[in-house]
């Protein structure tokens, strides 16, 4: 079979008084006027970077353990891969505390424009009470830090898998990319959290129908969980010919978060948390996570056509939705405590599924 690599969308490579226009917007406070001079060289040495294509000016040998340790790989990625092979040998150590990931996926935050904080983190809070009574450790990840925190940032998914699953690199391999100024991705310290987790909760608001793009972020990032490429050696760096002829051979799809626990609660004031709760247990469930228990996975709604300005007093009300969420975090600790005893029921465990993809 002859492999081909369609080609056709268009250049994209900005010219020089475009690429300084567009870096120059992060200056226009007057106070960078003092460093005028500075800035020209940094504006200078940035263009030779984005013209040569300085993606990953740091580079070392990939070592022992991959397809060609000779092949050089960005260290950044290196450093991300280290650090989930050590979550996951601690993760899988019987003697370690249990662990969850409790995700806080609203984006509103007291600190920014919205000035007051989020129902989600409210509910993830009564979450994280539940977990650090069962003496769990509880790693909290607020996606509202994307909106509200310097720098802080998700680049988005450039679907490297849509062209062939190796090419699509375990942890990803996109970013940084010094060239293009893509760099300070979190998902470099978010993929060791989920592998360090024994239990995945989701606390998220429906925004429009669908997830907060905070959270959309994120879930379009763990594709490569999903079957990634834990060895870019093999592909030598982003090499799609290569990609696809590995794919062809027969690909395992590893899917690298595999049997960990998870609940989900959405909830909403008008529309679409159903949705939402089933395309979020959906997601998980097609990675391999388990459902701790039907009462772990919910959605409701808080304050129903209720003014948004008094959102906050219907969640007072709602003391029923409280304690589902106490339920949850429950459900969800019993869950882990079961399956790290081996003895939570898995009655599909070693059946073979028929469409690995």
């Amino acid at each position: 079979m002859t492999i081909e690599v369609r080609k056709g969308q268009g250049d994209v490579k900005l010219s020089r008084d475009e690429f300084e226009r567009r870096l120059r917007e992060r200056f226009v406070d007057p106070a960078f006027a003092s460093v005028s001079r500075e800035l020209d060289r940094v504006v200078e040495i940035a263009w030779k970077g984005y013209d040569e294509y300085h993606k990953s000016p740091r580079k070392r040998k990939a070592g022992p353990g991959f397809a060609d340790p000779e092949f050089e790989l960005p260290i950044e990625w290196l450093d991300t891969h280290e650090r989930i092979q050590q979550a996951e040998r601690e993760q899988k150590t019987a003697t370690t505390q249990s662990r969850v990931l409790l995700i806080a996926g609203a984006a509103r935050h007291d600190q920014t424009c919205s000035g007051e904080m989020s129902k989600t983190f409210r509910l993830a809070q009564i979450a994280r009470e539940e977990i650090e009574r069962a003496q769990y450790q509880c790693d909290l990840l607020d996606l509202s830090h994307l909106t509200a925190q310097y720098g802080r940032q998700i680049l988005p998914c450039k679907a490297c898998v849509s062209t062939a699953m190796p090419l699509c690199h375990w942890p990803c391999s996109c970013y940084p990319n010094h060239a293009l100024g893509q760099v300070s991705d979190w998902m470099n310290e978010i993929y060791p959290r989920w592998v360090a987790a024994h239990g995945i909760i989701i606390v998220t608001p429906v925004y429009w129908y669908q997830a907060p793009s905070v959270l959309k972020l994120m879930i379009d990032r763990l594709v490569c969980a999903d079957g990634g490429n834990p060895d870019p050696t093999t592909t030598h760096g982003k090499k799609p010919a290569e990609a696809k002829a590995l794919e062809l051979k027969g690909w395992s799809y590893p899917r690298h978060l595999k049997d960990r626990l998870f609940s989900v609660v959405v909830h909403g004031d008008t529309e679409g948390a159903e949705t939402l709760r089933r395309s979020l247990t959906d997601w998980l469930t097609d990675m391999d996570l388990v459902p701790a228990a039907p009462s772990a996975t919910f959605d409701r709604y808080i304050g129903y056509y209720e003014p948004y300005a008094t959102s906050h007093e219907a969640l007072d009300r709602d003391t029923a939705v409280q304690d589902e969420v106490r339920n949850a975090a429950r459900a969800l600790i019993e869950g882990v405590q079961l399956a790290r005893a081996g003895q939570l029921p898995r009655p599909d465990r070693h059946v073979p599924s028929p469409r690995p993809k």
